[in-house]
């Protein structure tokens, strides 16, 4: 499939390397396109030519940057599948709080209305995000997925599970504010805490 990244920082450039590597056609859109590195396996364009070029489009900037950024690419996301990646978090890894009848991810889907947008990635860190630390003593890391629109989520469904995650279909956007509190918990046990970050979520459900 082709997708789009809207930034192309830690997480970002780990999550392109690994679905590029499974056979699809990434393009990272950054706003200064002279910060790529040569030994990159994805494209770099600006950031509309990558909201251009996606099928699916992978919001990847930081939270607090998405009110200045999406809305003049939004006319580039209309009826587009739109991954929203992020946390709200300050810039010292603490939670933003948004309340508890919000989230970002509905925060994105109003800049966003024209979009399918979708919740997922936001659970994982980006030191997860290489081949050989997926897997987790034979389980697969959970991608974790919350969206309104079934057959959206199902596409994001598609393109996890084809970078290695396991992913899980958790029901409409609003449990996007579950997923963010589990990506809070998860900054708490590897920042506070001293965790780290070689850390992630594996929902192992058993089957009779």
């Amino acid at each position: 499939m082709k997708i789009g990244f809207l930034g192309g920082g830690n997480f970002g450039g780990h999550l392109a390397k690994l679905l590029t590597k499974a056979g699809h056609d990434v393009v990272v859109g950054l706003r200064d396109v002279t910060q790529s590195c040569s030994a990159n396996v994805y494209r770099v364009m600006s950031l509309e030519d990558a909201a251009c070029h996606g099928e699916i489009v992978i919001v990847a900037i930081p939270y607090q940057a998405c009110a200045d950024t999406l809305p003049s690419l939004a006319q580039f996301l209309v009826g587009k599948v739109v991954v929203d990646a992020t946390n709200p978090l300050r810039d010292d890894w603490s939670p933003l709080p948004l309340g508890e009848s919000d989230s970002a991810a509905e925060v994105l889907a109003r800049l966003l209305p024209s979009s399918r947008l979708v919740k997922a990635f936001n659970t994982i860190f980006a030191d997860i995000m290489v081949e050989d630390r997926i897997d987790r003593a034979g389980h697969p890391v959970t991608a974790f997925i919350a969206g309104d629109d079934v057959a959206a989520n199902a596409v994001v469904a598609h393109i996890a599970a084809s970078a290695g995650f396991a992913p899980l279909i958790t029901g409409h956007l609003g449990n996007a504010r579950y997923l963010e509190a589990m990506a809070h918990l998860n900054i708490q046990i590897a920042v506070v805490h001293g965790g780290g970050t070689n850390a992630g979520f594996v929902y192992h459900q058993a089957r009779d």
